[in-house]
């Protein structure tokens, strides 16, 4: 039994032996089958994907690499901001050191600042650019087929002609790369450069305005008594290169403001067009010699002129940091219109003081612009204030009684005394800077206070040229009292020729820029009541806004020809309505506005609002009662300014319809005023919702030998001699009693509702008129 399992054991093996190598040959054929079947091979078709995938990578690198037209944009910038530094600092060691320049410098350079900062980022956001492409080369190794094709010696020799256009896409990117990556460093290293430079000039020029500042303290040069100098040839020798320099400076702040002058340039030529319009209307239907009824003094005498001053004006506040020579021409061209103006309407004695005025102005502006500082030029300046002083005690006077404005006068004369008086004592003690600057401030705040009134006066004639062209165009020939108002319009443009002459005196002071900083934080300091954080500048700017807003729909009228005291038969009802809307508009729009500039939060708002809500359930419920009535009858239109009514007790003629009272004009010059809510909630008889016509009646007695018929045409020929009588709509005649010679008569006709006693009255003396001269007795 054993030999037997001993003897199976070993046939097993030897069966096991013959065939587990074809079994083992088998297994392993099956494998490498299997693999063969199922792993990925790489054709060349994959080969040709991934070098054109390769080639439009650096297709696009190049173009990304190239310059676009920003860059080049950017780059002519940079050219330019260079231009306009080296111009700055060659003039910052030539140009005459007085505070106008010194004011012009710092602010250029400021902006130049501004401008390399901006250069600066956006020449790192190009390099940035640069080192992103420089990332998708690196993300081409990631490509393993690519890798792969690269690393096979043989197989990439069939891909020859592909690989040599792929080297040269790459040589052309790397080097567009390389050049333009030395093109940003060079810019960025001199932008870098610049900025140093721009801030050692600032460090110079604000050192200069320091010094400039009010202190009779750290004297720049000896006391007067102190110097020993003659005339210096060197000073007049170089006044050439400086008059070179200022012009230089002149010009390049003439092409830094080349925009907003042909700005204001564009305007003043359409306010020269309306002008000349409104001008030309009037003389064409031959209502221009009434111009002189309104005591026009500028524009019965030309548009170019007046025009020219209102451009000239708004120059020399707009550009406060203007360099010497570019504001001082302006001053001069200004004074030299106006010259011009006052030529043929001053008296001799006022016109001789105002060229000598202008004069020692001409001289002060040579001696500070162009010769160098010395005993010449303080002396000169000596002695031109010393003309000031006497000038402002006793030839000033005679400027005061030509001008429009005179309240404002006084101050100046005291200012002007007062500035050359320190000026001759800062000039003594060696601060001869601010002597200069004190002197041309004292000259040009005189002189700019006469072209300011002059501003003033030609702004209302060309407002009340406006209202009267429109009324001439309604058919309404009837001269206003354009005193009373000029008086109205002129005081908020007080205002602004007060703010106007304060901020050219302080910016020649060289102060202004302090005070509007000092303004400027006091107004944006936060405060915090309670939850509540806000600023004094939005509560200012939300009264100022609304403020505006009424004083604009208040002179709203004024540019349709309208004015408070209108009293004409055919007023343009639809105009009015249409005023009044504009004037809710305003009202609206300024309310808004005055609310987003105040920067009350919503949640904040809405509490005001609910408060509002309940304050309106307690106590004013008449006011929103009035208010949302007067919203009602504007669109609703029942009645309308001019219109003839009856309301209750009252009558009269409809003169103004605000938001919560409608103003009445009694018949006996009662003026009613009425909330909009009553007028809204009883019964009004409007005579004139449809026209402008009554019928009204007379009643008549006439005795004679004569007929009715006789009678009703001797009546309608008398009608139609009345002029005031509407013949359109046909008079009735009634007889009311019929004897021998004897009729009693009562006639009915139509006639303009806002002249019906005068109707009447015309009516009857014509009647009796008529009929006494056909010898029939006549009675009423």
């Amino acid at each position: 039994m054993f030999q037997k399992r001993i003897f199976l054991h070993l046939f097993v093996a030897i069966i096991t032996l013959i065939y587990a190598p074809n079994a083992s040959s088998q297994t392993t054929s099956s494998k490498k089958e299997r693999s063969k079947l199922f792993e990925e091979t790489t054709t060349d078709s994959d080969y040709l994907m991934a070098i054109e995938k390769a080639g439009e990578v650096m297709e696009s690198a190049y173009n990304d690499a190239d310059f676009d037209s920003a860059s080049h944009h950017l780059f002519g910038e940079i050219k330019r901001t260079q231009s306009k530094l080296d111009l700055i600092l060659t003039s910052l060691k030539g140009a005459n050191p007085n505070v106008r320049n010194q004011q012009m410098y710092h602010t250029v350079l400021k902006e130049i600042e501004l401008d390399l900062e901006e250069q600066n980022t956006a020449i790192n956001l190009r390099n940035e650019n640069l080192e992103k492409i420089k990332s998708r080369f690196i993300e081409l190794r990631k490509d393993k087929t690519l890798m792969v094709l690269i690393k096979d010696t043989i197989r990439r020799k069939q891909f020859k002609r592909e690989f040599a256009n792929l080297r040269k896409k790459y040589l052309s990117t790397d080097s567009l790369m390389t050049k333009n990556q030395g093109i940003l460093n060079n810019k960025k290293r001199n932008t870098v450069q610049r900025k140093i430079a721009v801030s050692n000039a600032l460090i110079a020029v604000e050192n200069n305005l320091e010094k400039s500042g009010i202190s009779i303290f750290h004297k720049e040069q000896p006391f007067l008594w102190n110097i020993t100098e003659t005339v210096p040839r060197k000073a007049v020798q170089n006044i050439g290169s400086k008059i070179v320099i200022e012009e230089s400076v002149a010009e390049y702040y003439l092409s830094y403001r080349i925009g907003g002058l042909i700005t204001l340039v564009f305007f003043m030529g359409l306010l020269g067009w309306y002008i000349s319009r409104n001008l030309k209307y009037l003389k064409t239907n031959g209502y221009k010699d009434n111009l002189s009824l309104f005591n026009f003094k500028y524009l019965n005498r030309g548009i170019l002129v007046p025009v020219a001053v209102v451009g000239l004006s708004i120059a020399v506040v707009s550009n406060l940091y203007a360099p010497a020579l570019f504001i001082e021409l302006l001053q001069l061209l200004l004074l030299g219109i106006l010259t011009l103006l006052f030529k043929n309407q001053w008296s001799g004695t006022s016109m001789r003081n105002w060229l000598l005025l202008l004069g020692l102005f001409i001289t002060l502006c040579f001696l500070d612009l162009f010769i160098e500082v010395g005993l010449l030029q303080r002396c000169a300046f000596i002695i031109i204030n010393i003309l000031g002083i006497r000038y402002g005690l006793i030839q000033i006077k005679s400027l005061k009684d030509q001008l429009y404005i005179k309240a404002f006068f006084k101050w100046a004369s005291i200012l002007f005394v007062g500035l050359n008086g320190l000026s001759i004592l800062y000039n003594l003690f060696g601060r001869v800077s601010l002597s200069n600057m004190l002197s041309l401030t004292a000259f040009i705040s005189l002189t700019q206070i006469v072209a300011l009134s002059v501003l003033l006066k030609i702004i209302l004639e060309i407002i009340l040229l406006q209202i009267y062209t429109t009324r001439v165009k309604r058919g309404i020939e009837k001269i206003f009292d354009h005193e009373s108002l000029s008086e109205t319009l002129k005081k908020p443009f007080i205002i602004l020729m007060s703010y106007m002459w304060i901020i050219v005196i302080a910016s020649n002071l060289n102060i202004w820029e302090s005070l509007r900083s000092s303004l400027a934080s006091l107004l944006t300091h936060p405060n915090t009541i309670g939850s509540i954080t806000f600023t004094l500048g939005n509560i200012v700017l939300f009264f100022i806004i609304i403020w505006i807003a009424h004083l604009l729909q208040k002179y709203v009228a004024y540019f349709f020809g309208e004015i408070e005291d209108e009293n004409e038969e055919n007023i343009n009802k639809r105009q009015h309505s249409k005023l009044l809307i504009t004037r809710l508009l305003v009202l609206i729009s300024g309310y808004l506005l005055a609310v987003a500039a105040s920067g009350m939060p919503l949640d904040k708002l809405s509490i005001l609002l609910g408060a509002l809500g309940v304050g309106v359930g307690l106590g004013l419920q008449n006011v929103v009662n009035n208010f949302v009535s007067g919203i009602i009858l504007i669109f609703d239109k029942p009645i309308q300014v001019g219109d003839v009514i009856e309301i209750s007790s009252e009558s009269g003629r409809v003169k103004a319809m605000g938001l919560r009272t409608t103003k009445i004009n009694a018949p006996n010059g009662a003026e009613i005023i009425i909330p909009n809510g009553n007028l809204l909630s009883q019964n009004i008889t409007n005579w004139t919702y449809t026209d402008n016509f009554k019928l009204v009646e007379i009643s008549i007695e006439v005795s004679g030998d004569t007929t009715p018929d006789g009678i009703n045409e001797i009546i309608i020929q008398a009608l139609q001699d009345v002029t005031l009588i509407n013949m359109e709509k046909a008079p009735q005649i009634f007889y009311s009693a019929i004897s021998e010679g004897k009729y009693k008569i009562l006639i009915k006709f139509w006639c303009s509702i806002y002249r019906t006693e005068e109707s009447i009255s015309n009516a009857r003396q014509v009647l009796f008129s008529t009929f006494k001269a056909k010898g029939l007795t006549f009675s009423t």
